[in-house]
């Protein structure tokens, strides 16, 4: 038996399941083919998880602090199980909303594992695909076109094993059901960071060891430095410059203790758990990738500026392709690539234009080119800088710390960059992204009106301050 098909999606997680309603929109016959559930990584081991779990903590720091408002709540104490359970019910409460979805936009959902095919009788062109259920049975679908959206999974160190006990990634943590008393985290990047925020605020002792020279390494050089403070302040211990030995892992104690190369030293660090946080790899293993004509570099799929492969049929979104691994650059890759199918013209994207967040405690967020960045390319820059301890808003909500930093070109006074550590950033951070898109200069962000009091006014603040003339500085 074959079903045909315009398109077929293999893997149904943001990219992939925003495609298939874009392709449903334009007319088109779609299927989605799934392993495990619609959603995929971000909604089921990802952004929303890990989101609610930030979100228990926050709560629970602020009511530890509430006597700092004015608001005595006695003892405040910790039920994990019960924040696990709310994050479980926020993902389900969506999970059926992406299912919902799939049923309005008439779109076949197949729940199996797919694998694309070489030509074969049923399809003269590579690209047909095979569903193998768990009850052993199979099915082929066949399609004008094919969508590779297969996500990514953590990546792992040589020689360090992920026991899924002691030695834990992201996926396991979000699963614990008791707190451990402390945890290494071996990254400091994004998801290494928000972990160490969430498990401080809920009263672990928290050390991060990271390879690079600092934390945050693709964040502004100011927002890391200004992280690193603040995490010093919550008495986070932080090792930047640290490699870890392969083959050193040992237990011992009820603790896992691990070595590292640090300034030329053999270093030793023991937690009770250790949280491998090094970035995530694109799945690309046994989806049929050896049938078709597709060129892989770095453990990724090279596509072109419309996300086509070699083959130009068959397309491929999200992580699998590396570059930028974030939901919403998925969703955007996803509907460019079916528009294509479709014959219409989208424009590329453009990456300095996408936001990128850490939804740690201060938050951090930026769109465009770092200071540093923007010197290598050749630009002239000026920048503005504003701190949110100005702001009448942050001192009324109690989150006070971070600043906003806009980079700016000297000579066109176009923004590049603008970057941003604070309180609610991750929101902020969307009209730095609107002045990307529309090529603003600080200018005509400081003569937009910002109501007062909000946070939103850093923004207008921070513009003036380009050329010297913040208000309340």
């Amino acid at each position: 038996m074959s079903n045909e098909y315009d398109v077929v999606v293999l893997g149904g997680g943001t990219g992939g399941y925003v495609a298939a309603i874009r392709a449903s929109q334009l007319g088109m016959k779609v299927a989605v083919v799934e392993k495990d559930k619609l959603g995929g990584t971000c909604l089921h081991r990802g952004c929303i998880p890990s989101k609610a779990l930030l979100r228990s903590a926050e709560v629970y720091h602020t009511l530890k602090n509430g006597a700092h408002y004015g608001v005595e709540a006695g003892d405040v104490g910790i039920n994990f199980l019960r924040m696990q359970e709310r994050k479980q019910e926020i993902v389900s409460q969506l999970h059926k909303g992406v299912q919902h979805l799939m049923k309005q936009g008439k779109i076949d959902v197949y729940e199996g594992t797919g694998r694309i095919m070489g030509p074969s009788i049923f399809s003269p062109q590579a690209g047909a695909i095979t569903v193998e259920y768990k009850n052993g049975e199979s099915e082929i679908l066949v399609p004008k076109f094919v969508l590779i959206a297969t996500g990514s999974r953590p990546r792992t160190l040589p020689g360090l094993t992920i026991d899924k006990e002691t030695v834990i990634t992201s996926d396991e943590a979000l699963e614990l059901t008791q707190l451990p008393k402390s945890v290494l985290i071996i990254g400091g990047g994004v998801i290494g960071i928000e972990w160490a925020s969430l498990f401080n605020d809920l009263g672990v002792d928290v050390e991060i060891v990271e390879y690079a020279d600092r934390i945050l390494p693709l964040e502004d050089e100011e927002i890391s430095k200004e992280m690193a403070r603040l995490l010093k302040k919550r008495k986070i211990k932080v090792h930047t410059g640290a490699k870890i030995l392969p083959e050193t892992l040992e237990h011992g104690d009820g603790s896992a203790i691990i070595k590292a190369e640090q300034n030329g030293k053999e270093v030793e660090y023991r937690a009770e758990k250790i949280l491998v946080s090094v970035g995530r790899q694109a799945n690309i293993e046994d989806i049929g990738l050896n049938n078709v004509e597709a060129d892989v570099e770095n453990g990724s799929i090279k596509v072109n500026e419309r996300f086509q492969t070699k083959e130009a049929h068959i397309y491929a979104i999200g992580d699998v392709i590396g570059g930028l691994q974030l939901a919403h650059v998925a969703s955007h890759e996803g509907i460019i690539a079916v528009e294509h199918m479709a014959g219409q013209h989208p424009h590329p994207i453009d990456y300095t234009m996408v936001p990128k967040c850490t939804y740690s405690r201060p938050e951090v967020a930026n769109v465009g080119l770092t200071e540093v960045e923007a010197k290598a390319q050749g630009y002239s820059v000026k920048t503005g800088k504003f701190n949110f301890r100005a702001i009448g808003k942050a001192l009324v909500y109690g989150e006070y710390d971070g600043f906003v930093k806009i980079v700016v070109d000297e000579k066109t006074d176009d923004v590049l960059g603008v970057h941003m550590i604070g309180p609610h950033v991750t929101d902020l951070i969307a009209e730095g992204a609107l002045a990307r898109v529309l090529d603003a200069t600080p200018w005509e962000i400081a003569h937009t009106i910002h109501p007062h009091p909000t946070l939103s006014e850093i923004m207008g603040e921070a513009a003036l301050a380009v050329d010297g003339k913040a208000i309340h500085s």
